[in-house]
């Protein structure tokens, strides 16, 4: 693709990348068919290659972002199929990233969509005030239908629609910071714990400090860590988003060089995906960017780090049939495909493949929040999709998933991790023992 940037406008670090990025596009078309939101709506300009043509014309022209190219670039849930199925290697998530950021910089959004974008930033990256809206929402729930009807207010009702009851055991804080292997200590990781995790599943993080620990891998969760940045980013806030990764990398930098870490590891793929992306975020940064750098590839999901270990089933357990669902950004954001299918199947697990699998749940972040009937619509497919395997359970390996699918299926839906540590002596998956129940 050709580009008409200015010098000046290519002495701008991001301008030089989204350059690059722009001119390795060759108009193929091929990521239209497998871009969710165009499968769905069939426009054009909500085909990651009309996206494309939209934010070319905006970043080289230097204006505000206009209401027409912020509504086709809002509807991208930035699941990265493209990315998968580009054969010219266009790096689509750095552009659109960049495209975020300047329209947050330079165009005003309506006032509701302002005031709620504000909620969500401020609220879902903090634990304890996730915790405390979600009682709210508990209380507001039956308000739901009433939002629904004003095309505004909207994305008030999905969220009131999509917040679950809370458990007691809602985890706001680790009290413990080192949990010791048992037996000889072959290794030593620290867990992400996230910022939405420990509020809607804790059991997540519990099963996979268990499951290292039971392999012999002794597991550090810093009380200085916190949201990996992810959510804003994605909404265009550079700098909540660089603050929150120098945050958690300040926290990492101090434990490798104490006794050191042989891994990053994460259970939640859209973190994992961004903490990958650390080093590109920060390429800039005179102080951080040599330490993103060796955050990031120290980086791993937790899928990849099972992988290095031996895991041997110790419990019979009743015969299951697993539909794998392959989080975005696992598959496409961090292209990790077969290996927690294969660790499933391993395990004695019947793993099946889901139709359509490389399509998005509509989960993204908190797509489902403010694009609510794109949303519901691929939610829907996908549980469709999933009705097709007729499975006993669902395994993937995202919280974001786990809640949306979740929301449209009474297939209990739960973390690979989950599977893994109960056939190794955990107890039974909460979703698997609340159906029972």
């Amino acid at each position: 693709m050709q580009t008409n940037f200015t010098a000046q406008q290519l002495s701008d670090p991001d301008i030089q990348e989204s350059n690059k990025i722009l001119r390795n596009c060759v108009h193929c078309g091929f990521c239209t068919a497998t871009c969710p939101t165009y499968v769905l709506l069939g426009d054009e300009l909500d085909s990651p290659r009309g996206r494309i043509y939209l934010m070319k014309e905006m970043l080289e022209s230097d204006k505000p972002a206009s209401a027409h190219v912020v509504k086709h670039v809002d509807r991208c849930l930035s699941c990265l199929s493209c990315m998968t199925t580009c054969p010219a290697s266009v790096n689509y998530m750095h552009l659109v990233d960049h495209a975020r950021a300047h329209i947050q910089k330079t165009y005003r959004r309506p006032l509701i969509d302002r005031l709620i974008r504000m909620v969500i930033a401020a609220v879902l990256p903090e634990p304890n005030r996730f915790y405390a809206s979600l009682r709210l929402a508990a209380l507001a729930r039956p308000m739901a239908p009433l939002f629904r009807l004003v095309p505004a207010l909207k994305p008030v009702a999905a969220m009131l629609t999509l917040a679950p009851k809370i458990e007691n055991d809602a985890q706001l804080s680790e009290s413990q910071i080192v949990h010791p292997a048992s037996g000889t200590r072959t290794a030593r990781v620290a867990l992400l714990t996230g910022c939405v995790q420990p509020v809607l599943a804790p059991h997540i993080n519990a099963a996979t400090i268990r499951l290292f620990n039971r392999l012999g891998v002794e597991v550090i969760t810093p009380q200085s860590q916190g949201c990996c940045g992810a959510l804003v980013h994605h909404m265009g806030r550079e700098a909540a988003a660089h603050a929150a990764a120098k945050k958690n990398i300040d926290a990492w930098m101090a434990e490798i060089e104490g006794e050191g870490l042989d891994a990053i590891v994460i259970n939640a793929s859209g973190c994992g995906t961004t903490v990958k992306d650390y080093a590109h975020m920060l390429r800039e940064d005179g102080e951080y960017a040599e330490k993103a750098r060796r955050i990031s590839d120290l980086a791993k999901d937790v899928s990849e780090v099972l992988d290095t270990l031996e895991i041997k089933p110790s419990t019979r357990l009743p015969k299951l049939k697993i539909a794998y669902h392959s989080a975005c950004s696992l598959q496409h954001g961090q292209q990790i495909r077969d290996l927690p299918k294969r660790l499933l199947a391993d395990a004695g697990f019947e793993v099946a493949d889901i139709p359509e699998g490389h399509l998005c749940c509509g989960s993204a972040g908190v797509y489902n929040v403010l694009q609510p009937d794109i949303a519901t619509r691929l939610r829907d497919r996908k549980v469709e999709n999933i009705d097709r395997v007729a499975p006993d359970v669902v395994a993937t390996g995202n919280i974001g998933c786990i809640t949306q699918i979740g929301g449209g299926t009474a297939t209990p839906v739960v973390h690979t991790v989950e599977l893994l540590d109960w056939v190794t002596g955990g107890p039974e998956p909460k979703a698997l023992a609340e159906k029972v129940g």
